[in-house]
């Protein structure tokens, strides 16, 4: 391997690099970041002539990345969020409600809960920009990949501010229709003479299922997706059973609770940032914001409706 210097690359060589490996060619690689193909290609050709190896092989799919790329890929992806981090705080000044917010949550949340919370802090603070990233991935709040994080379990890094909100309730639902065509199930072992949502290969989902009594198997389900805003599109659009946010599903009138005095769980929810980030207004207020709201959520109230 050639030596070399951190000086002897460019920053924009490495987004090059890292575009291609997630986006898998060079014209999906300038799509995502707004250039022209040859201008990829040229950055990508400069940062393998720095440091003298290949990092991409061509195959039928693409562009495959080497081992030398798949080593690199985590630090070029750290140097990516701290440099995400850095324009984020550049966007305002510390004491001023203005610049921009990246808020990671799940996917249900970010769709479903949070647009409305959101709506109301942007009423009151037109400066201010948010990001939204949906994911069920914990984001790193110690690598500065998201400034504050919604999330269903209790932080355990050091140097986290972390404040619980309450316990998200859940429960099993099904649309009316579907319940009067097939019936109610007695117990939760008759659940698999129904039609049931789940999960597909997510193994934390599957134990979590298990853990709350649920045994079923996924070759027992009628759907399996481990995407879960296509489960809640299936309960919603009368596929079969399946388990929901309580708050959600009373925003539905067609939505009816199955077995609600056998199955009750809930997800303990908490919204997070890294302690660095308090002496940043912005931060600190969307931070206060989302407490408030996530826990009138969380206790059935729904404030960010109004």
């Amino acid at each position: 391997m050639k030596c070399m210097s951190i000086n002897s690359t460019d920053w924009e060589d490495q987004r090059a690099f890292l575009a291609v490996l997630h986006e898998g060619s060079l014209s999906g690689a300038a799509r995502a970041l707004g250039v022209a193909q040859p201008t990829v290609r040229r950055r990508l050709e400069a940062l393998e002539r720095a440091l003298g190896m290949a990092l991409f092989t061509r195959s039928p799919g693409g562009l495959s990345p080497t081992d030398a790329a798949r080593e690199l890929a985590p630090h070029a992806q750290t140097m990516a969020s701290a440099a995400d981090a850095f324009g984020r705080a550049a966007s305002g000044r510390p004491g001023d409600m203005a610049g921009t917010v990246r808020i990671s949550a799940s996917d249900v949340l970010g769709v479903e809960v949070l647009p409305a919370m959101l709506a109301t802090l942007r009423a009151a603070h037109s400066r201010l920009a948010l990001e939204l990233s949906l994911t069920n991935r914990n984001e790193d709040l110690l690598r500065h990949e998201a400034d504050i994080a919604v999330r269903m379990a209790r932080p355990t890094q050091m140097a986290i501010v972390a404040t619980r909100v309450g316990v998200v309730s859940l429960g099993l639902f099904a649309r009316r229709d579907y319940l009067t065509r097939h019936g109610t199930p007695a117990s939760l072992a008759d659940l698999r003479r129904f039609a049931m949502i789940g999960p597909d290969r997510a193994s934390v989902d599957l134990r979590l299922m298990r853990d709350w009594g649920l045994d079923v198997r996924p070759s027992d389900m009628a759907l399996r997706t481990d995407n879960h805003l296509a489960q809640l599109a299936a309960i919603r659009g009368g596929l079969g059973i399946g388990v929901c946010q309580q708050a959600l599903a009373a925003r539905d009138a067609s939505l009816v609770s199955v077995l609600s005095e056998a199955f009750h769980p809930g997800l303990e929810t908490w919204v997070t940032m890294h302690e660095d980030l308090r002496r940043m207004q912005r931060v600190r207020a969307t931070f206060a914001h989302l407490v408030e709201h996530l826990t009138a959520y969380c206790a059935g109230d729904r404030p960010a409706a109004t």
